[in-house]
């Protein structure tokens, strides 16, 4: 299973997985608690084998789609006139495959530039109708190319300036495209007009494969394209990567510190080595800035690594990490330790390191990470950046935080450890908790909070903004979302749930918390919070559901510890609770809830 799975990691042999599909997607399918997601292909043309590949990365990345295709080019007749199939597919999220031979018409020299610009607005206007449509009929995520250069310049250079150039009108169209996409949520662009010139606009486009078989690419080039679309799709479900765990010698510097010293290091100007170990370093450092975790993890003195992230050239420096772990322990060990302490899953994680002993060993031991290949200081950023393992499709204040939250994190256990009461180090963070139901300024993290939580996520239900929008405006359904501050500083929204009432009983459809504040006893501050909405409602029966997943075991008792009495189980371990509120006693007595923060 790893081998399958490495063949489907960056960077990849296109062909091997074309001719290996079979073979590597019945291998992907035995793994267990694959999350499964309902997945709408509307093509322009084509879409066969780009549907086959799409399948194969989703199911690398733990996703088990389920498709609707359409009919070959009939994809704004689906969209706009309907079809049955489609409607009773559901979609969870609807990827459209168009490429610049759906565009029907381009600027002629005889056309006065109102004309051009009239032609370019029925274009756009051709798709915007389109995404509206599917958005009014799904209210699910939508993910639209873009458009790829042509592969021809009839003006030569002078295409790409020119309002008669094909080169211009496309870059024009695509400039609608990407106003549409920052201006409505839930809708992304896959750039196939970055990735065709990244793989080169010539082997990206052939024409034969389009006048033989209608597709609008050549056949080595789908498994690039569909890649990009699946890296886009698990962003959305939550399946991104959190953590860089990044080598020292040889990956951030140039040299060996403990044999050369920290002056003896190649980092910064001086040298083409030393300026690419810079370049990729700040490369980094944007990543941070992103909100992405990045850890040392490297066999060497202490000292000696300290002494290196000190030099004077260093880009990152040693607060910039939110953890340094060097020493000569196992860096599988370390690794491992690492997630734990920062409370996340192994798989969470990226290793990076440029000795391929190491990498080996990570793949066998922390198979969950990935691991990044590496060859020379100057491909460095390649090998993170194409990978797309950070693949961003939402964005929150609270990303901007993510570092500072895990370093507070690190201040809370050195603190943990020095009383002997854990009740009494609980009142010492003197917290504070904001819970209310959902409001407009927090609907983003919480849809992202629902996408990324695996470990508490009680129901593994994923929603999207337009459904969290939804239950908040709905007098059917109980919101609360949960904010944390603290002595060591705020959290942010750390914990959301929604529970759909009917009549005097409610049903609980969500129940996620970040587990970076758990054991903090946020989850009896929404629990009495809970209980209070209900009985404003005269509800008093509350079930609770919880389904077993790979990574959720922590929270299958959460109801029984709550106060709920277990009414049923099935063969496959998913559980119903029961506990009426008018019996509830107030659980929590160290979070001040609503009060005002720090």
């Amino acid at each position: 299973m790893n081998q399958m799975m490495t063949a489907l990691q960056y960077p990849f042999d296109a062909a091997y997985i074309m001719r290996k599909r079979k073979a590597l997607r019945k291998e992907l399918l035995k793994q267990p608690f694959l999350l499964e997601k309902k997945i709408a292909v509307l093509g322009g043309s084509t879409t066969h084998d780009i549907k086959e590949m799409l399948e194969l990365f989703l199911l690398n990345y733990g996703i088990r789609p389920v498709f609707y295709e359409s009919e070959y080019a009939q994809y704004w007749q689906d969209a706009m006139f309907g079809n049955e199939a489609l409607a009773a597919l559901e979609p969870d999220l609807i990827f459209i495959h168009t490429t610049n031979r759906n565009i029907t018409a381009f600027p002629e020299l005889t056309d006065s530039r109102s004309e051009v610009d009239e032609l370019l607005e029925q274009q756009y206007r051709h798709f915007e109708m389109m995404w509206e449509k599917l958005a009014d009929d799904f209210h699910c995520p939508l993910i639209q190319n873009n458009f790829e250069y042509p592969y021809f310049r009839l003006m030569g250079n002078q295409d790409a300036s020119s309002i008669y150039g094909r080169t211009n009108f496309i870059t024009r169209l695509n400039q609608k495209f990407y106003d549409y996409a920052g201006s409505h949520e839930n809708f992304y662009i896959n750039d196939i007009n970055y990735q065709s010139a990244d793989f080169g606009l010539k082997d990206w486009l052939e024409p034969s494969f389009w006048h033989m078989y209608k597709y609008a690419l050549s056949q080595k080039a789908v498994p690039v394209l569909a890649y990009n679309a699946a890296n886009i799709i698990k962003s959305v479900f939550g399946k991104n990567k959190k953590a860089l765990a990044l080598d020292l010698d040889h990956t951030l510097w140039g040299g060996i510190v403990g044999d050369d010293g920290a002056e003896g290091l190649e980092i910064g100007p001086g040298s083409p080595q030393g300026e690419a170990y810079a370049e990729f370093q700040a490369y980094l450092k944007a990543l941070r800035k992103q909100g992405i975790l990045l850890g040392i993890i490297s066999k060497n003195e202490k000292e000696n690594a300290l002494a290196g992230l000190n030099h004077p050239q260093m880009v990152l420096k040693p607060d910039e990490f939110v953890q340094i772990k060097a020493d000569w322990e196992p860096k599988s060990l370390n690794l491992k330790k690492m997630a734990s302490e920062l409370s996340l899953l192994p798989e969470s994680f990226v290793f990076v390191d440029d000795n391929p002993a190491e990498r080996e060993i990570i793949r066998q031991q922390v198979p969950q990470a990935a691991v990044a290949v590496l060859d020379k200081p100057e491909h460095y950023i390649y090998a993170i950046d194409r990978a797309g393992y950070f693949e961003m499709t939402s964005f929150s204040a609270d990303d901007l935080k993510r570092n500072e939250m895990y370093r507070g994190n690190a201040k809370r256990r050195e603190m943990q450890n020095s009383f002997s009461n854990y009740k009494d180090y609980l009142l010492s963070l003197d917290m504070h908790a904001e819970i209310c139901p959902f409001q407009p300024v927090y609907m983003a993290r919480i849809a992202q909070l629902t996408n990324k939580s695996n470990q508490f996520n009680l129901t593994t239900k994923r929603y999207t903004q337009d459904e969290i929008e939804h239950a908040a405006l709905s007098s059917e359904y109980i919101t609360l979302y949960g904010k944390l501050e603290d002595r060591f500083g705020d959290n942010g929204v750390v914990s959301a749930l929604i529970g759909r009432q009917r009549g005097k009983i409610l049903d609980m459809k969500l129940w996620i918390m970040s587990c970076r504040v758990l054991k903090r006893d946020m989850e009896y501050a929404m629990m009495d919070a809970l209980v209070q909405e209900c009985r404003k409602r005269d509800i008093h029966v509350i079930y609770g559901y919880y389904y077993p997943t790979a990574k959720n075991s922590m929270v299958k008792d959460f109801y029984g510890i709550q106060g709920f009495e277990a009414v049923s189980k099935d063969q496959d371990g998913n559980t119903v609770w029961m506990m009426n509120t008018s019996g509830y006693q107030r659980k929590n007595d160290v979070i001040k809830v609503n009060e005002g923060g720090k």
